[in-house]
């Protein structure tokens, strides 16, 4: 299971903690690193000594401009952030979230998902966080909760390694189902396409103004991750919106 877990880091700043951080998930059995827009070089003589011999995991991360292409292959994703936000509720722990992800995974053989941390100096933005499924906070000192980087890696690393322990000695039986796909879980690239066409058409009849989206964005897109929307239903949603353009249109030329 731990190879279906991406550790995505949002623009790292210090070499040292993207090396520090490929040191903690190798020491707990991870190996998925994705630096997103990183402002260090993952191969800069920091990071490889602070690797301390986990410089595979450098050389193999994965780096990608946007956060939307990291999570694009993914079907959760848990964003880890120290401070509240708007529109932002329900923060798991690590405990918590850890119970979470080993459900996901034993349930969806094929699907992956990603935990993500953002940098240094401001953390995740809003809208990063809005992305991503679920937040997570690591209970710390409520006078100075603020870890570094790669501590943070390393908690989240190890409880949830703990929690995947057991399960990846249980997997010696052959899985006999096979997957139906419809009812696989969308990956989250597949549920921005549906929140992204349900506002087309909301702009369209008037009920969504782009120019002041106010909460309607932010918790349409929070309900669809919470449902663990199948990609059957998606394309019930999809081909439901598309009538409704098409009927839009028919209107309009008439």
């Amino acid at each position: 299971m731990r190879d279906r877990v991406d550790f995505v880091l949002v623009r790292p700043q210090h070499p040292g903690n993207i090396g520090a951080a490929a040191r903690a998930l190798k020491t707990m059995g991870f190996s998925r690193l994705v630096l997103v827009a990183p402002l260090a070089d993952p191969c800069d003589p920091t990071a490889i000594a602070r690797a301390s011999g986990a410089t595979d995991l450098l050389a193999q991360a994965r780096v990608v401009d946007t956060l939307d292409a990291a999570l694009a292959d993914t079907v959760f994703a848990a964003a880890f952030t120290a401070r509240s936000r708007e529109y932002v509720v329900d923060f798991r722990t690590p405990e918590t979230l850890s119970q979470e992800v080993r459900a996901l995974l034993e349930d969806n053989p094929a699907v992956r998902v990603a935990l993500v941390f953002g940098n240094e100096a401001n953390g995740l933005r809003n809208d990063e966080v809005w992305r991503c499924s679920v937040p997570v906070a690591i209970p710390a000192n409520p006078e100075y909760s603020s870890l570094n980087l790669a501590a943070a890696v390393q908690i989240a690393a190890y409880v949830l390694a703990q929690r995947l322990s057991d399960a990846d000695g249980a997997r010696s039986l052959p899985v006999a189902v096979v997957p139906d796909p419809d009812t696989v879980p969308c990956t989250l690239a597949e549920i921005e396409g549906v929140v992204a066409h349900f506002l087309e058409v909301a702009a369209a009849i008037d009920f969504y103004d782009p120019k002041t989206p106010k909460r309607l964005e932010a918790r349409l897109r929070r309900w669809l991750q919470r449902s663990r929307l199948e990609r059957a239903e998606a394309n019930i949603l999809r081909g439901f919106l598309k009538a409704c353009a098409r009927r839009l249109n028919e209107n309009q030329t008439v």
